[in-house]
């Protein structure tokens, strides 16, 4: 398995080798960004139909914009280099509004570099063009599903002058969850998956597999189970959050939810893998004193009973919510939650009122807690963290009236973001 893993590698490297994009500036070996540069299946490029303003030694805009590589699928390490002529703050998302790079200021003509690895992945599975996931409508089209990596530059006037852009080989942390972890694609929606990246330093790559819609179940017979252990390899994480949907009418019982959890472990663990078992978030289901209430049945007590007897590393996000939300109350969790009036953003018709999911801030602070899980599991990955935040304590969250990110612009292929994603 080693050696197949390592042949992949090795053709990845010859298909995609290093590549070096600068801006207006012309360098051997590398790819001169101009503002004829557009993005197609064989010419890397700005991408969406965005395109800065390029010169000399910097591409910038005043508003967001894409750049798109096609690439094999496989994991990659990217070298950013900051800055332009203005002084900048860029925000770096990448694939489906997965957060890199949160907010990095740059004097005017200054330069700051930084490096992230980030994931490009297919349907196809090991190759087979016969045996896919099956992908729902909504993941048709999707950033995260196409022979591309894209990347998104945005914030207050986002430069960069160079690029580059390498195939790597480092551990690697598979999500597998709902739609309170998956990529949301489509503002002011968010999950803690999109968010976790960005507490990570170039050593780790999360590549997020969760799906709007999704119980432990349905991952194994949408073939994404089989998609994941077709990648997964010695030395990688495996982190599982389901029960949203698992305890829908005729869903998945718990004794099958115990079961499945229990089977996911054991493949990751075949494979020299390190399963984690994250328990889902509480809803926002206050009582009248101010507490959370549970509203998940027995589905979080039953993936604490499968991790103690599978001794599986297990991140208890169900209470650390419990503790943030508490501390949040009912009116502050409003703006964690997607509680927002009719036309507060494009295209949106209708009043959104859902106490599942979460908007930036709160999809944010959940991924916080999932940092703060493994610092408490003592996983050999707190090592890759970022060390520009300090440990979070539910009881003590960020104030939501510091927090901002900026909001990447709706997708083409997105009609109308009042849509409620399924969990």
């Amino acid at each position: 398995m080693k050696q197949t893993a390592l042949v992949l590698l090795l053709v990845g490297a010859i298909v995609s080798p290093a590549q070096t994009f600068v801006c207006g500036n012309t360098r051997p070996g590398a790819t001169t960004l101009t503002a004829g540069s557009i993005y197609s299946a064989t010419a890397p490029g700005f991408d969406l139909q965005t395109l800065p303003q390029t010169d000399s030694k910097s591409c910038s805009s005043a508003r967001p914009f894409f750049f798109s590589v096609a690439l094999p699928e496989g994991s990659y390490r990217v070298t950013v280099t900051l800055g332009g002529a203005q002084p900048s703050t860029t925000t770096v998302w990448a694939e489906a509004r997965r957060l890199m790079l949160e907010k990095v200021a740059v004097k005017a003509r200054g330069s700051v570099t930084r490096k992230f690895d980030v994931n490009v992945r297919v349907p196809a599975i090991a190759g087979d063009a016969s045996h896919t996931v099956h992908l729902k409508p909504r993941e048709v089209g999707n950033l995260d599903w196409d022979a591309k990596l894209t990347l998104e530059f945005n914030g207050d006037h986002p430069s960069f002058r160079e690029l580059r852009i390498e195939p790597i080989r480092e551990t690697t942390i598979y999500l597998a969850g709902d739609s309170t972890v998956v990529d949301q694609d489509v503002e002011p929606w968010a999950a803690w998956g999109q968010m976790l990246p960005r507490f990570f330093r170039a050593g780790v790559v999360v590549t997020n597999h969760a799906e709007s819609g999704e119980t432990t179940r349905s991952f194994f017979t949408e073939q994404r189970v089989a998609k994941v252990m077709s990648l997964i390899q010695p030395g990688d994480y495996l982190f599982v959050q389901f029960a949203h949907n698992d305890q829908k009418p005729n869903a998945v019982s718990l004794d099958d939810y115990r079961k499945l959890l229990a089977d996911l472990a054991a493949q990751a663990r075949a494979r020299g893998a390190t399963p984690v078992l994250v328990t889902s978030m509480n809803r926002r289901t206050f009582d009248a004193d101010g507490k959370i209430t549970n509203s998940l049945a027995g589905y979080p007590d039953a993936m604490r009973d499968v991790a103690a007897q599978q001794h599986v590393a297990l991140i208890d996000l169900n209470a650390m919510s419990k503790t943030l939300f508490e501390a949040l109350g009912p009116q502050g969790t409003l703006r964690a939650f997607m509680h927002y009036p009719a036309n507060s953003f494009p295209n949106q018709r209708e009043a959104i009122n859902d106490d599942t999911h979460f908007n930036g801030y709160g999809a944010y602070e959940l991924a916080r807690c999932i940092v703060h899980g493994i610092r408490q599991a003592k996983l050999p990955l707190r090592k890759f963290l970022t060390n520009d935040l300090h440990d979070f304590n539910p009881a003590a969250p960020d104030a939501v009236d510091t927090f901002s990110l900026p909001a990447t612009p709706i997708p083409p292929h997105t009609a109308n973001v009042t849509k409620i994603p399924q969990t």
